[in-house]
């Protein structure tokens, strides 16, 4: 399975690719920032966003996206843009047809370190370690993009499951019902 991590964010849009299943190790693609003038008009920087993650989509070819579920902070302002970042990525995404998982960042802290609560430098270790790299990659939104990919790698398998046996349920109520 390969996935592409988006850490949304206007002006730093976290994006890594990692490939591999659960249970076995995982492998590093590729990890960057695409960045956009934090004095540029809104408009310009949501267009630079698009082709940032327009071009790893189309150097990479991901089966999937992984965003972070944008979450209520208390500034306002940071969350309207990690939100208009997020949509643009499920936006590439569903425009050639690629599944979009959402992750919260409890969910992604708590696959990677084991714990929802970890730091970002805890996050940086571990998808140090998990991707045998040399060192963390710099700035966090890359790592935490990493650590999103390796998220959904792992719980891509239980979710699939979830939603089959919900389908079959499903589907089998629907025929009780029309019998």
């Amino acid at each position: 399975m390969r996935v592409l991590g988006v850490d949304p964010g206007l002006t730093r849009c976290g994006v890594g690719v990692v490939e591999g299943v659960a249970g076995r190790p995982l492998t590093m693609l590729g990890v960057g920032v695409v960045r956009t003038p934090a004095d540029a008009e809104l408009g310009h920087r949501l267009v630079a966003v698009e082709r940032g993650i327009e071009e790893w989509i189309d150097e990479h070819r991901p089966e999937y996206v992984a965003v972070e579920r944008v979450f209520s902070q208390h500034n306002v302002r940071t969350v309207m843009g990690t939100a208009q970042a997020s949509a643009v990525a499920m936006l590439c995404a569903a425009r050639r047809g690629i599944p979009v998982a959402l992750h919260t960042p409890s969910e992604v802290k708590a696959a990677v370190t084991g714990s929802g609560r970890a730091d970002k430098a805890q996050v940086g270790a571990m998808v140090t370690r998990l991707l045998r790299l040399s060192a963390p990659p710099k700035p966090a939104d890359a790592a935490d993009a990493l650590a999103l990919a390796i998220c959904h790698i792992w719980r891509a398998p239980a979710q699939n499951r979830l939603q089959q046996a919900v389908a079959l349920h499903e589907a089998t109520a629907s025929k009780g019902r029309t019998a």
